[in-house]
């Protein structure tokens, strides 16, 4: 049986046609055994996949399947969908063609009930049903990476999986045989797993994610693929990649327009292919690599960004000094070095230059004026914690109206001209958050260095980076007074 629609390659599909009498009445049968058996299996294949845009054409349980060159996720309901897989690998054996097979590990909404007895969260039967693959859910936040030697079709599917949506579940891959009773010797039969288990994504311990399996006649291929991935993505891959590669004759069956015939080529369009199909894999490369570098950045600002513009206590000491440090100046939790809460939250200094003490505090309203005279008395009591290493001012930073968003707040940590006006006779300097946020984010290590030091601090040796020019997005939108004691 061919293709009802030209151009369109048949996929058996392991489940009941949406919308239609056997889905409803196997979703009522699997509703009856919720409250015996614990939640069924859900339906993997949603009814809203566009196939045709895709090449495809679904046949269902109950439609023909020996002439479809794939499977997606076969299944077995109530003694259903059976024969259907059994049409589909013979008719498969019988064209001397590799049978392609996706299937579904795990279940991404992680609240299905786990065998105690059981070494694995997911699980997956394969070929005979006598081997299986599954393994233990991966905790949240791991990045796979492509396997090793990977190449050519399976390199693409890699780099297609990995553009799935960064909290998306991942399970852990490997091979279990099983074991049977034989009811006359009333012995135990154990089945060692067969075939071979070929890695496309591996994670942090070079343990498979996704997964190809081949039995040891060599005439399937299973692909394995975690729960919450697109159809979309694996759909595409299998008409413009997977087809091409291990089953031509079908698109050449099927007339699809997707088929380009190497054997009907010519040389210069072999070879602007190529080049093209070289040019997409490299982009993909790129992207992820770029990507996961957004992603590390991501991971090391965001501490110091909330901590910032909207830690106190810790938060926010950690945050400063993490600034500081990053603007070349060596940094001191006085609390640590002192044991307990004796002086300032940070000694700063840099070499050839005199140290300072930098009092860190936040603020949901206001900054209260009192905060500078804290800081006087820390100055005031350093010398009899540690004589031997004099300090110079002290410095003041503040994360003064830390419930508003930046652009909110008030540009200056104090307003009232009068003390403003006393500040130009204390050894204190007065920086707000916000204003340590907007040179940090810039690499404006110059200007923390000169805040924080003084003037000197500019000609001082120091191991910071060179300070790169503002972007015009950073200078349009400053949230700072600029001045250096507000």
């Amino acid at each position: 049986m061919s293709s009802s629609t030209t151009g369109l390659v048949p996929v058996h599909i392991g489940q009941p046609e949406p919308g239609s009498e056997e889905e409803q009445g196997l979703l009522l049968r699997r509703e009856r055994a919720l409250n015996q058996m614990g939640p069924p299996e859900p339906l993997r294949v949603p009814g809203d996949v566009p196939w045709e845009q895709h090449g495809l054409v679904p046949r269902w349980w109950g439609m023909e399947s020996s002439d479809c060159p794939a499977a997606v996720e076969p299944g077995f309901f109530s003694g259903q969908g059976h024969e259907e897989f059994e049409r589909f690998l013979g008719g498969a054996r019988q064209r001397g063609e590799v049978a392609l097979v996706f299937a579904v590990v795990g279940h991404a909404d992680g609240d299905r009930p786990r065998n105690p007895l059981s070494s694995v969260d997911a699980s997956v039967r394969l070929g005979d049903q006598s081997t299986s693959a599954g393994g233990r859910r991966l905790p949240k936040g791991m990045r796979p990476e492509i396997a090793p030697g990977l190449e050519g079709a399976d390199r693409d599917l890699a780099l297609r999986l990995l553009t799935r949506p960064e909290g998306a579940p991942w399970w852990s891959l490997k091979l279990y045989g099983s074991q049977s009773y034989d009811g006359y010797r009333s012995g135990r039969v154990d089945h060692p797993a067969a075939g071979e288990l070929h890695p496309i994504l591996v994670d942090s311990l070079g343990e498979p994610v996704v997964a190809a399996w081949t039995p040891p006649e060599g005439d399937q291929r299973w692909y394995l693929i975690p729960d919450a991935t697109r159809w979309e993505s694996v759909l595409g891959w299998l008409v413009h990649r997977a087809l091409p590669k291990y089953v031509p004759a079908a698109l050449r069956r099927a007339r699809s327009p997707f088929f380009i015939d190497p054997d009907l080529q010519t040389v210069g369009e072999q070879s602007a292919r190529d080049a093209l199909e070289d040019l997409e894999a490299r982009y993909a490369a790129e992207k992820h690599r770029l990507e996961d570098e957004l992603r590390q950045a991501k991971e090391t600002a965001e501490p110091v960004r909330y901590g910032l513009l909207y830690g106190s206590g810790t938060d926010l000491v950690h945050a400063v000094a993490r600034v500081l440090t990053a603007a070349g100046m060596h940094t001191v939790d006085l609390d640590e070095e002192l044991g307990g809460t004796k002086s300032a939250d940070l000694l700063v200094g840099a070499d050839g230059m005199a140290s300072r003490l930098v009092e860190v505090k936040g603020a949901s309203g206001p900054a209260q004026e009192h905060l500078v005279g804290h800081l006087q008395r820390h100055l005031e009591t350093w010398p009899q914690l540690r004589p031997d290493e004099p300090v110079s001012d002290g410095v003041l930073i503040v994360n003064h109206q830390h419930k508003l968003h930046p652009s909110e707040r008030t540009a200056a940590v104090y307003a009232r001209p009068e003390f403003v006006a006393s500040l130009d006779s204390l050894p204190v300097t007065v920086i707000s958050t916000v204003e340590l946020f907007n040179w940090w984010r810039a690499a404006d290590w110059a200007a923390i260095r000169t805040a924080v030091l003084g003037d000197a601090a500019v000609t001082a040796q120091s191991a910071a980076p060179v300070n790169p020019p503002q972007p015009p997005s950073a200078q349009r939108r400053r949230w700072w007074s600029g001045g250096r004691h507000q």
